[in-house]
């Protein structure tokens, strides 16, 4: 083996890459890397959507605004894989990090690592299956959703973050960042990968209360008289944030500066408005959340993302009352006993008003 290869080889970038989950992320990503030359294998539960993308004369299409495009690739189902994989890219669900992890042990290769394109604190969970030092942690805001078996939006260009869990710029890290370049140019490393993921969760709060009503994530945020939820719901994640000795980073308006405790309104509202502006040209105007429960009508991952930060407020002895009753309001809908209607943000709003 040349040189070069050994070293290719010892920094785990080696060989074709496994994305396991195909759908939003994992589609999309791992559909830029098949078009710019890269072996990828996709793995997905959905048996059609496997079909699709293995099959020549239909493939995985890239529909949207930033892509349109259709590649072939290699894909199976979890019972059907085989092979062993240096590089793999998790994309499911939140809720099923553990069970995916677990699935995907086998063909991950001892010197190989799993990274993270997730939303939530999925990295310890990973961590706890296949071991921390092949973990690899990674945040992501871009717009995509699952249409259809073999169809998938990109709707709107957003921050790719990547990080070591001990916050290390290493070899492996640095060639993972020019591969996955190639999908968003803008990509970053960092050394605060958990500040980026709890910066999300404060965006994510945000979503999930948009996710319950009709309006889409632009005009539900634009409405003025929500601020002060907006407020309460970023301040409680920064409040537990900090609590966790986790600096919060901003990203696509998202400013979490202006969401900390004791921050002025004027800073929220000028965050939220950035946060209006950066998503009003997405393809994508309703959230994945509100996909799930109004479309898809299946489980949120509110309990794999917005239930753990409660958690650990607890922990700290730290109120997260608005983040309840946004739990409490996402499982109403949930079981279908709360309708999807703007309604309930004004009832979130008006209970936290009314709070003493």
């Amino acid at each position: 083996m040349a040189l070069k290869e050994e070293s290719a080889a010892a920094q785990g970038m080696a060989g074709p890459v496994l994305v396991w989950g195909a759908g939003a992320i994992g589609g999309t990503v791992g559909a830029a890397l098949v078009r710019a030359g890269h072996a990828v294998v996709f793995c997905d539960i959905e048996a059609e959507h496997v079909a699709a993308i293995r099959d020549p004369a239909r493939g995985l299409a890239i529909e949207g605004p930033i892509e349109n495009h259709t590649i072939h690739a290699p894909a199976w189902t979890p019972e059907t894989m085989k092979g062993r994989f240096r590089r793999v890219l998790l994309c499911v669900k939140a809720q099923h990090t553990a069970e995916a992890a677990r699935a995907l042990l086998p063909h991950l290769a001892e010197d190989g690592f799993v990274v993270s394109l997730q939303n939530g604190l999925c990295e310890p969970v990973i961590a706890e299956v296949v071991g921390a030092a092949r973990t690899v942690g990674a945040f992501v805001n871009f717009s995509a959703d699952w249409l259809a078996p073999g169809r998938v939006l990109y709707g709107g260009r957003g921050a790719l973050v990547l990080g070591e869990l001990d916050g290390r710029i290493t070899p492996r890290l640095e060639a993972l960042h020019r591969l996955l370049a190639l999908f968003e140019p803008n990509a970053v490393t960092t050394g605060n990968i958990q500040g980026y993921l709890w910066g999300k969760l404060g965006y994510a709060a945000m979503l999930f209360a948009q996710g319950i009503g009709e309006k889409g994530i632009a005009d539900a945020l634009a409405r003025p008289e929500l601020l002060p939820l907006w407020r309460e719901l970023g301040t409680e994640v920064m409040r537990v944030a900090a609590a966790e000795g986790v600096t919060p980073l901003g990203f696509n308006g998202f400013d979490p500066a202006a969401f900390a405790p004791g921050a002025a309104e004027a800073a929220a509202a000028a965050s939220v408005a950035a946060m209006v502006a950066f998503n009003r040209p997405n393809a994508k105007t309703h959230s994945g959340i509100w996909r799930d429960l109004w479309v898809r009508r299946r489980r949120t991952e509110v309990d794999a993302q917005l239930l753990p930060v409660a958690e650990a407020g607890r922990r700290h002895a730290i109120p997260t009352p608005a983040l309840d009753r946004l739990i409490a309001q996402v499982h109403a809908c949930e079981t279908g006993a709360r309708p999807m209607a703007d309604a309930n943000l004004t009832e979130l709003l008006l209970k936290e008003l009314l709070a003493p």
